[in-house]
């Protein structure tokens, strides 16, 4: 199922997210988890990656980490507001930032990767029915995409839509694609990946909320 968005509503929500989320005090960290020091790190996106692109970066945290080792490391967001916050905040890393939707960003840029990918950012807001084969179409051989986000609730799949900040006012609102692990290899073993992993890490504390993480190779 393909969902149509909204993109002037959805620039709302992720433009409301910045004015909260954006802390000044922030530093470079890469975690694809939501427990601190928890997890794998940037070590799953290969051996020495050259030029990197994470879609929906929101802070941009992941992105001035690895541009801060050598990386020409490269974040696309939907939110100007927040692509302003982060090439002001780690423009002395030598990130570089661009606004923009991920599915339009891939669809016009030339630009090629080693490694594309998503943090709880856009591999789980835009519909992997047309993501997945922009992200390999971009990616050189071999090439890594990754991503993180929470594991679909069981039973709930698919596209899913989300209001945010409350249910009286201006509408806001955005799409997520939660599926199980075994649907991601299917899905990205249909747009053309390999070598695909796709697994729940458990929580630090036991009985709390996993993490899905999914690998795999162009």
């Amino acid at each position: 199922m393909s969902v149509r968005h909204d993109l002037v509503i959805e620039t709302d929500v992720w433009n409301a997210y910045a004015k909260s989320a954006f802390k000044e005090d922030a530093e470079p960290t890469f975690c694809w988890t939501q427990y601190a020091g928890h997890g794998p790190g940037a070590e799953l996106l290969g051996e020495a990656p050259a030029k990197v692109l994470e879609i929906g970066c929101g802070t941009g945290r992941a992105v001035a980490y690895l541009a801060e080792r050598g990386i020409t490391a490269h974040g696309v967001d939907l939110s100007p507001l927040m692509v302003k916050k982060t090439s002001e905040k780690w423009a002395s890393t030598g990130a570089v930032f661009h606004q923009g939707e991920a599915i339009e960003y891939l669809r016009r840029t030339d630009q090629t990767y080693d490694a594309i990918y998503s943090i709880f950012g856009a591999a789980w807001f835009a519909d992997p029915l047309h993501l997945l084969p922009l992200v390999h179409q971009r990616l050189r051989p071999r090439g890594v995409f990754a991503f993180s986000q929470p594991p679909a609730i069981p039973g709930a799949y698919g596209p899913q839509g989300m209001y945010k900040g409350g249910f009286a006012g201006k509408p806001m609102y955005t799409y997520r694609y939660s599926y199980t692990p075994r649907r991601w290899k299917s899905l990205l073993s249909g747009a053309g990946f390999r070598d695909v992993v796709a697994q729940v890490i458990d929580a630090p504390t036991p009985g709390h909320v996993g993490t899905l993480l999914v690998r795999a190779e162009a």
